[in-house]
């Protein structure tokens, strides 16, 4: 069942996060959803430019129907994962996406505000949620390259009046974490001093965390055993996520994590059976990994068991 955002963020304001992961072909999409069956959470698939153009959008979204119907007890939000103003557009009239992130955050202030008031006047009255970025993180995700001399986090004040003059529905805040595999170095973590801030100004308010990908050090570890060169990767503790959701943050954006896992099957695979050529039993194997990983992150985040209860909200 596709839902809003908003509707899951009512739901679990405060008490968990839900878990928004990346997807781009079929294999991530059953484990995804097999992930989320066992664990009994709700979900968020994020969609992001990348992803619409691998193959063709037509076929990614066909394949989340199917998917629906394989899985008709699943509860989850398609959401585009930071698009330009022309992708949210494109998205907002496609009737299928329950959620559009407009990225404008490398824009001033004023800009910013701009064209994320233009999303959101365009995508309220087809009743499709919007989230928009204020602060940059960095790091590298897809089109999205933030130097980490440029990053910077969220200024709470200027939060509220964002809040206020564009009418979003949830907030994607820069409070230390950052894209890809390369996170953090020496005693950098997430500033919780600044989230509480932002939560203080806005209470009540969903709050999204991007950039948080934890970057398991044992599958980076396998990865590199079985002829990978991920050196220094390092992501966000999970057993923060829990503390975030107290302060407001009610979605939290997983992609890199995902990657690895895909990454980790395949290397060892393939050095296992060198002889072989067929797709389908590594294929196989990343579906039954990627569940397992799912239903474990959603322990982190709370959302673990929440599906009855979102349910009767429903």
């Amino acid at each position: 069942m596709i839902v809003t955002t908003k509707k899951l963020f009512e739901i679990a304001y405060g008490k968990y996060a839900i878990g928004a992961y990346n997807i781009n072909n079929v294999e991530q999409i059953m484990g995804l959803f097999q992930g989320n069956i066992d664990s009994q959470a709700p979900f968020i698939i994020q969609i992001s430019k990348g992803a619409r153009s691998y193959t063709d959008t037509r076929m990614l979204e066909a394949m989340i129907r199917a998917a629906d119907e394989i899985f008709p007890e699943a509860v989850f939000a398609v959401h585009l994962d930071h698009g330009d103003e022309k992708t949210c557009y494109n998205c907002i009239e496609s009737g299928f996406y329950s959620s559009v992130m407009i990225d404008a955050s490398s824009e001033s202030f004023e800009e910013n505000i701009a064209i994320t008031k233009r999303v959101v006047n365009a995508a309220h009255p087809k009743n499709i949620v919007v989230e928009a970025e204020l602060g940059q993180l960095g790091g590298v995700e897809e089109h999205v390259q933030v130097s980490e001399a440029d990053a910077k986090l969220t200024n709470p004040d200027q939060a509220k009046e964002f809040v206020d003059r564009t009418g979003i529905d949830s907030l994607a805040c820069a409070i230390g974490t950052s894209h890809g595999a390369f996170k953090f170095s020496g005693t950098q973590g997430l500033r919780f001093d600044v989230l509480s801030e932002i939560q203080k100004r806005l209470p009540g308010f969903p709050l999204v965390m991007h950039g948080s990908s934890s970057v398991p050090q044992e599958e980076v570890a396998r990865i590199n055993a079985a002829g990978g060169m991920l050196k220094g990767a390092k992501g966000v503790d999970a057993d923060q996520f829990q503390k975030a959701a107290t302060l407001g943050v009610t979605k939290i954006n997983i992609d890199t994590d995902g990657r690895l896992v895909w990454t980790r099957v395949h290397r060892e695979y393939f050095k296992e059976h060198p002889e072989n050529f067929d797709l389908r039993p590594p294929g196989k194997l990343f579906m039954s990994e990627y569940a397992k990983f799912i239903a474990s992150k959603n322990e982190k985040l709370g959302s673990a068991g929440q599906l009855a209860e979102v349910k009767k909200h429903l």
